[in-house]
């Protein structure tokens, strides 16, 4: 059995997540938050600095953490994970006992591999269910990033409702362990 931290993906090799520190990866993650495919991170024109200093104060903040996950030991995408009745959400929703927040960025690349993105967001989603406290998983897309409402829905997020977020109009959207397990094959992954 695979520790909880380490998903295998198939054809698509093995993914694990490792905390993100903000001191050693902030080059590695400023060349993924100002690539234009990161457009929705709204950090395009960030300096190194700035990012290493977001990524501080998210290690700093008790309902906030980050991690790098990794592709076969390599570096290849971004969590975020956060509580959202204190961060991103707060007063925006009805929590519900278990609920944790999500975003994730898949780093870019000019070799794109068919359904890495897809297997990106399905180890997210097993590393946080691999939380037995989590029981549901709630992320807040921008209204126009249908990219990603795709691959929310793939492995089975539904869209709550449309809120309003200084940043953004976002559709507040929410999956539940059994609606994961329902759309993605569940143990048989």
């Amino acid at each position: 059995m695979s520790r909880p931290d380490e998903r295998p993906a198939d054809a698509l090799g093995t993914f694990t997540v490792r905390p993100l520190d903000p001191a050693s990866d902030a080059a590695l993650v400023h060349g993924w938050v100002t690539h234009p495919k990161a457009a929705y991170w709204l950090m395009g024109d960030a300096e190194p600095a700035d990012v290493e200093q977001e990524y501080r104060s998210i290690a700093a903040h008790p309902h906030h953490d980050a991690f790098i996950g990794l592709h076969d030991g390599e570096p290849a995408f971004l969590i975020e994970r956060y509580d959202p009745t204190e961060v991103e959400l707060k007063g925006l929703y009805e929590a519900k006992p278990g609920d944790i927040g999500m975003h994730f960025l898949v780093a870019p690349t000019d070799t794109p591999v068919h359904g890495f993105t897809r297997a990106v967001i399905t180890a997210v989603m097993d590393f946080l269910f691999a939380d037995p406290s989590v029981r549901r998983v709630v992320v807040e897309p921008d209204v126009t990033n249908s990219a990603v409402q795709a691959l929310n829905k793939a492995v089975g997020f539904e869209v709550l409702r449309e809120i309003a977020k200084p940043e953004k109009d976002a559709l507040l959207s929410a999956c539940t362990r059994e609606q994961f397990e329902s759309a993605t094959g569940g143990n048989d992954r």
